[in-house]
Order: C-alpha cells, then structure tokens, then sequence
C-alpha cells in the first residue's frame, strides 16, 4: 500500500507543475490574398541579433519557381541601432503591389489577425509574442513561433535576441497532429 501511495505522490509533484503550465496560444489568420499556389514546402529555424538583423529567401511555388519573397527586417524606432521587434513579410513577385500578404486585409489594423507578421515583445501587442501564428496565404501556410528572446538590460525594450521557428507548409498545422 506505501508503494502505491509513494508512486501516486511522485505522479502528483510530476503531473500537476505540467497542468499548470500555459502552452502559448495560437493565432489563425488568412491572408486577403487568395488563390490556389502551393508552394515547395520547408521549414527553418533563426537567431536575430542587431549584428544579424534580417533575413531574406525566396520561397519557390510547387514547380520549384521563385514565386514569393521572404523577409524579416528589425523595428528600430527614431533610426536608433536598437531593435524593439522584428517584422515578418511575404511578397508575392508576380503581383508586387500588395505590400504583405501576411495581413487578413491589406489597410492595417490593431487586430491581431492583420497584426500575425510583427513579432513584438510588448505586453500590449496585438499578438502575444510567444503565440504560435498561423497564416493561411492562397493555398498554403506560413506558422510563425517565437521560441525565445532576451532584452539587453533585461528591463529594458531593447531586444538582443530572438530565436524563431518558420514553416511553410501546404498541410493545414491545425490538423496535421
């Protein structure tokens, strides 16, 4: 009986820290362009630092075309050097006047669906910043996720890392587990 009683407890002090323990949210937008493309699909991870700031691929349609450009670029308010958040855009290169098709509608918005691009630390973003984004852009995805950064002071606005996960996929993530 002390075994079954010894063995609940270390269930107990295992389990219950985990059940408390918020998985960040996720965000689902669609984007206002809409369409049939798929896409070569890939996934990647990044470190942003302000020394390695941005980033920019191509991402190549089904037919393994360059169909659209991906680019991260860091927020630095006032033309300072320090970076306050990162933006996230997707260009389509045969339709070059939409701006983001990472955007539900194309005149921003303090909506968190138009808002799944800007990966901003701030408690007051649209987006929580750890939240897995997930946008579908005509007929694929683009998942987003923060999976973690530091601020240099600690208290201060200024970021000196994130590390985030992307996935282009033509698989809905919502149903793939």
């Amino acid at each position: 009986m002390n075994r079954m009683v010894l063995a609940l407890l270390a269930w107990v002090i295992v389990t219950v820290p985990a059940l408390g323990q918020n998985s960040p949210p996720t965000v689902y937008a669609e984007s206002f362009r809409r369409g049939s493309t798929r896409i070569t699909e890939e996934g990647f991870d990044l470190k942003l630092t302000p020394e390695n700031a941005s980033y920019r691929e191509r991402v190549k349609d089904s037919q393994g075309k360059d169909r659209y450009e991906l680019t991260i670029a860091p927020v630095m308010p006032g033309g300072d050097v320090k970076v306050t958040s990162w933006n996230i855009t997707l260009k389509d290169l045969h339709h070059t006047f939409y701006r983001n098709l990472l955007m539900a509608e194309q005149e921003p918005s303090d909506e968190a669906k138009n808002n799944v691009f800007w990966l901003n630390p701030n408690q007051s973003a649209p987006v929580p910043v750890r939240a897995k984004r997930i946008m579908k852009v005509e007929d694929f995805y683009m998942v987003i996720q923060v999976k973690d950064l530091h601020f240099t002071p600690l208290d201060s606005p200024y970021l000196d890392s994130m590390a985030i996960s992307l996935e282009i996929t033509n698989t809905d993530p919502r149903t793939s587990h």
